[in-house]
């Protein structure tokens, strides 16, 4: 393995001289240390330990205390993280800091097989095993509000004009992106207050979602040390667009896009319709990763280009599975509409790779594409509407919880059960107002 120079002592320096050395938890938010070079340099070689409990946490840092083989019931020992030398960059906005991710062990050696990178890590094995690689691309739909909780924007749509309010944070923004080696393809204003829109290139797959979790990690740094607050909530406010997470991929073999295609749309190469028919049969139970939250399905109701049923269509955006032709054969693709902001996007890429592969195994033939407005297709399979019905949906899809790892199934359904408890513990404002004068 080939070191990075960690050599470079700079006294006098403004800032620190510190690694940040993280790996993204279940929720996708990274988790870890900031570590001197020294001590970053001994990582390299052999790892640091780092509690388990970080996998067991919920989103206000709870310890999942229905977890009983790690975190808090175990007694939250030491896991063995090894930085990822691939993905050590600088943070520009803080001189003297560099970030990392990391990849746990268990202290036998042994992988965490449902840590998200590995997760998603396997689903590639899987489809390297039917002759492919994956290409993939975010795009995120961002809520940024002034600190008094104005919108920086008003909400409409692809303004120029609107787009220039967001002026001071994409200049700083865009730097610290090239410096962790993401690279933003387009900026955009969308239809929501404060909504703004950014696209990332393609890359191999696990690049693709590390520079997802860099820009999540980025901009919302940047936009507090800015006085801004930037949201990656589905659904922030009732009646306004929610917050996508849009995923573009696509299977390559020998350097050549097997989505690329000649003459008329629906004539399709077999590697494109195999992948659609696969991701189709498992979307329903891939919504629990796609839309891990409660949050998650308030997004998800017609009429705010967001898809509720099991479709597919040639460039509608109104399906769930958008194909998008091209006269370029190499930006042929799948966009799956269905994953919200909020997703981990290691996590909803993977749940889509493994589904392109079961297709892809299977031969799948997918259904006529729809059509026009695929909310008013009465025919249509309904996909879940409630974290409730994903998870039922989850558990009863067992292939595909075989494909995703059995160990990796168990914690996720687990978290995900949590985060139901939660929600059913909960007594909210709206509650109070509907229901204490009328009972």
């Amino acid at each position: 393995m080939n070191l990075p120079d960690m050599s470079r002592g700079r006294p006098g320096a403004p800032g620190a001289d510190l690694v940040l050395v993280g790996l993204p938890d279940v929720n996708g938010s990274l988790r870890g240390k900031a570590m001197r070079p020294r001590a970053f340099e001994r990582a390299l070689e052999r790892g640091a330990p780092l509690t388990n409990l970080i996998l067991g946490l919920d989103p206000l840092d709870v310890p999942i205390t229905d977890y009983e083989r790690f975190g808090i019931r175990s007694g939250a020992a030491d896991l063995v993280v090894h930085p990822d030398p691939g993905t050590l960059h600088e943070l520009t906005w803080r001189p003297g800091w560099r970030i990392c991710l990391a990849t746990p062990r268990w202290p036998d050696g042994s992988p965490v097989g449902f840590a998200s990178r590995e997760v998603l890590r396997s689903a590639l094995e899987a489809m390297e095993n039917e002759g492919y690689e994956v290409l993939a691309a975010f795009e995120y739909e961002i809520r940024l509000r002034e600190a008094d909780g104005a919108p920086l924007s008003s909400g409409v749509s692809y303004s120029l004009t609107e787009l220039g309010r967001s002026h001071e944070l994409v200049e700083v923004l865009l730097p610290a992106l090239d410096a962790l080696g993401v690279e933003v393809t387009a900026v955009h204003t969308e239809a929501g207050p404060g909504l703004l829109e950014i696209n990332l290139e393609a890359r191999p797959a696990l690049q693709a979602a590390d520079d997802a979790t860099f820009l999540k990690f980025a901009l919302k740094d940047l936009a507090r040390s800015m006085g801004l607050r930037a949201s990656f909530l589905a659904k922030p406010a009732p009646g306004e667009e929610g917050s996508s997470g849009h995923i573009h991929l696509s299977c390559w073999q020998e350097q050549r896009n097997a989505f690329a295609w000649e003459g008329p749309p629906t004539d399709q190469p077999a590697a494109l319709s195999f992948s659609i028919a696969g991701m189709l049969e498992h979307l329903a139970s891939s919504s629990l990763l796609l839309n891990p939250n409660i949050n998650s399905y308030k997004r998800l109701v017609p009429g705010w280009f967001a898809p509720i049923n099991v479709s597919w269509g040639v460039e509608n955006r109104s399906a769930a599975l958008r194909v998008i032709p091209s006269a370029t054969p190499a930006t042929c693709r799948i966009e799956c509409r269905r994953p919200g902001a909020d997703a981990n996007p290691y996590l909803a890429l993977a749940a889509l790779v493994h589904s392109a592969a079961d297709g892809m195994r299977r031969e799948l033939t997918p259904p006529p594409a729809v059509e026009n407005d695929a909310y008013a297709r009465a025919d249509l399979d309904m996909l879940p509407s409630s974290l409730e019905e994903a998870l039922r949906a989850f558990e009863a899809d067992v292939a595909f919880r075989r494909a995703v790892g059995d160990e990796f199934s168990e914690y996720f359904v687990v978290s995900r059960a949590w985060e139901l408890k939660c929600w059913q513990q909960t007594v909210t404002d709206w509650e109070r107002q509907r229901y204490e004068g009328a009972v």
